[in-house]
């Protein structure tokens, strides 16, 4: 799950990879923050809603060290995680090393390397699609999908507090309205997904914070959590592929 924020105004940058300084510089411990993350399995429950993969062949975009791959496979006919930094790729091939029918892939979501119309599901998850400069993207994840199949996009809410006051101090050019009428003009559908990060310990929850935030903003989201619980907001996008849709 590599995070990849716009430059700030809701551009993506063109070119190589841009680097995702939390799971790319600390990956053990992204890691713990995605043991932590949707503890009650809110995102799973509404993602199973809205874009079921059991019997799907499922893609995975900027899938990381590949932590939800196991969860697709257990009930998808095939999996393909697909990331650009080689160490996360590496990493993700070691986690499904023993899951027939998952491979991991090193592409960008702007080129990806497979066929047209191969997979029903496409999800990603607080990785790439973030707004306007993201078209590239969702056009490869068109041409991809199969008729009917369905576009899954997960990102963080940025009005919900806390952890949205925190995105919004660190980065407070983004505007959520902004980003959200974007989806709606690309024809998304979007439903709001409140979450619970549970932690095991203080100092498990502290390196997280600290990986995710410049230090000021570490010291104030430490500060302002008490035990080991951080409520955070995301927002699930979906978009189907038109049933009997021709491609020219």
């Amino acid at each position: 799950m590599t995070r990849l924020f716009p430059g700030f105004g809701g551009q993506l940058k063109r070119g190589p990879a841009i680097p995702s300084p939390n799971i790319w510089n600390w990956p053990d411990v992204y890691e713990q923050e995605n043991r932590a993350q949707d503890a009650d399995g809110a995102l799973w429950a509404a993602l199973r809603e809205l874009a079921p993969w059991a019997g799907a062949d499922v893609l995975d975009i900027g899938c990381g060290d590949g932590f939800h791959l196991p969860v697709f496979a257990a009930e998808a006919a095939s999996v393909t995680g697909v990331e650009p930094h080689p160490p996360l790729v590496e990493r993700a091939r070691r986690r499904v090393a023993e899951l027939p029918g998952v491979q991991v892939l090193e592409a960008g979501a702007a080129r990806l390397p497979l066929p047209d119309a191969s997979v029903d599901l496409v999800h990603a998850r607080t990785a790439y699609f973030f707004g306007a400069g993201c078209e590239a993207g969702l056009a490869e994840a068109d041409r991809v999908l199969r008729p009917g199949g369905a576009l899954a996009i997960i990102d963080l809410d940025f009005t919900v507090p806390p952890y949205g006051d925190w995105l919004r101090a660190d980065l407070p050019r983004y505007d959520p309205a902004k980003v959200e009428r974007f989806f709606d003009g690309h024809g998304f559908t979007m439903r709001r997904v409140p979450t619970v990060w549970r932690f095991e310990d203080r100092a498990t929850l502290e390196a997280v914070l600290r990986i995710e935030f410049s230090a000021a903003v570490a010291d104030r989201a430490i500060a302002r959590t008490p035990g080991l619980t951080v409520p955070v907001g995301y927002r699930l996008h979906v978009r189907r592929r038109p049933p009997g849709l021709l491609r020219g």
